[in-house]
């Protein structure tokens, strides 16, 4: 690793002496004054808390925790990449369809196998922090060519496919949650197309706000639903310990969600690349830290209940918006979620969110990561007349959208693992020299 050098070309220690700035683009070394900083921070929180509120509720885990953990593993991030990378660790969307399968989850309320989906999270970490000790030892080139842009792009399409059913299903009971639920949808997206300023970053958290006023008018005000009960609201204390769960291992739903690291991989490296392209400087010498910093944030996580965890685009989305990048702020912002998971009330309160308010957010988000993978293949120009990529992206999203499953023995793998390993392997023979003979 070269010695860091700061705005002013000296050397530093492990972590930058942060040099204080108020105005223009601030970069990772460098600080805002107090204030500011205190406010960015929490524009941070708003940032990256829809999601990681969100992607719990859809596993049926315990948000408080999920919060809790994220502001853990984000003070992790910080320290193992020597607070060089600007990055937030939040809830991961990767692990929903795998968790759900693994654990037979309903989609609503707390999940009754949720020490399975832990183990399952925890295998996944060891699998991340394995290849980040490979990326450390032997650099970036085989992830780039195990994972191009053509197969990562179809398995993050068969993840949104996959999830597809689930969503629908949540909206589905009756007329009134339908309606509740596109509602919903269509709240976010006209905050995302017509908000002013940073509101039009904050879609998904504006649009739950929305659809839960929406649904507390029609159902308790108006009666058309089931009224919503704040009687866990109001007995819930304002600061507490949340109730934390171990894992249980199991093979099979551990060869199920452990896969998952694949996407976490990508999803990184993709990250580490914008925020280097956004500030004007190289950032690969840390990809192998970052990738073991999440991995280890998503293994404490899942040994205390919380979701496994990855670096947020939302948060990348605010830098480029402000042209701050100081990394001070996401340690703030971390300190702040960690005090938030430590809130019974701000649990319970999240805890209440309707159903086909959640079904409507679902919607929204298992589509935008379906439709992530388009981005992937426009940005790095994926040539779909070339027959090995069209075939590999055909394959991979029929197996997803189908939960195309196979079975092994006692192990079993589900439509997303089956377009993982299937994109992967299908990929590599059909570019081959054998096959091109």
């Amino acid at each position: 690793m070269p010695i860091a050098t700061g705005s002013d070309g000296r050397a530093q220690g492990y972590f930058p002496r942060w040099i204080l700035k108020s105005s223009g683009v601030i970069m990772p070394e460098q600080r805002l004054p107090l204030g500011q900083t205190v406010v960015s921070g929490l524009q941070h929180c708003v940032a990256m808390s829809g999601s990681t509120i969100i992607a719990p509720l859809l596993m049926g885990f315990d948000p408080n925790v999920a919060v809790l953990f994220s502001g853990i593993g984000t003070l992790i991030f910080f320290v193992i990449v020597a607070g060089r990378v600007p990055s937030y660790l939040g809830s991961s969307f990767a692990f929903i369809a795998v968790v759900i399968a693994a654990t037979g989850y309903a989609g609503h309320g707390p999940n009754p196998n949720l020490s399975v989906a832990l183990g399952g999270i925890v295998g996944a970490g060891v699998l991340y922090g394995l290849i980040a000790l490979v990326v450390m030892w032997s650099g970036v080139g085989w992830i780039e060519k195990l994972l191009p842009p053509v197969v990562t792009g179809a398995v993050v399409a068969a993840i949104g496919l996959n999830l597809a059913p689930v969503a629908v299903k949540a909206v589905s009971a009756n007329a009134f949650d339908t309606g509740i639920g596109l509602a919903t949808v269509l709240i976010i997206g006209v905050v995302a197309v017509g908000a002013p300023g940073l509101w039009r970053r904050l879609p998904i958290i504006l649009g739950a706000i929305g659809g839960y006023l929406l649904y507390l008018l029609f159902a308790n005000g108006l009666g058309f639903g089931r009224p919503i009960d704040f009687t866990q609201v109001s007995a819930a204390s304002w600061i507490g310990l949340p109730s934390f769960t171990t894992p249980t291992f199991q093979a099979d739903a551990i060869v199920l969600i452990a896969p998952v690291a694949i996407i976490l991989v990508a999803e990184n490296l993709g990250h580490i690349k914008a925020v280097g392209a956004m500030t004007g400087r190289s950032l690969d010498d840390y990809l192998g830290r970052a990738l073991l910093a999440d991995s280890l944030a998503t293994i404490v996580a899942a040994c205390g209940g919380g979701t496994g965890v990855t670096t947020y685009a939302e948060n990348i989305g605010v830098m480029a918006a402000t042209k701050v990048y100081s990394t001070l702020l996401f340690a703030f912002a971390a300190m702040v979620s960690i005090v938030l998971g430590f809130s019974p009330k701000f649990g319970a309160l999240v805890l209440s969110i309707p159903g086909p308010v959640i079904g409507g957010l679902s919607i929204v988000l298992f589509g935008l990561i379906a439709a992530m993978a388009g981005r992937i293949w426009v940005e790095n120009k994926v040539d779909f007349s070339s027959p090995a990529n069209l075939i590999t992206v055909a394959v991979a999203l029929t197996a997803g959208a189908g939960d195309l499953t196979l079975k092994f023995g006692a192990f079993t793998i589900g439509g997303i693992g089956t377009a993982t390993f299937g994109a992967i392997i299908l990929y590599q023979i059909l570019t081959s020299r054998l096959a091109r003979r």
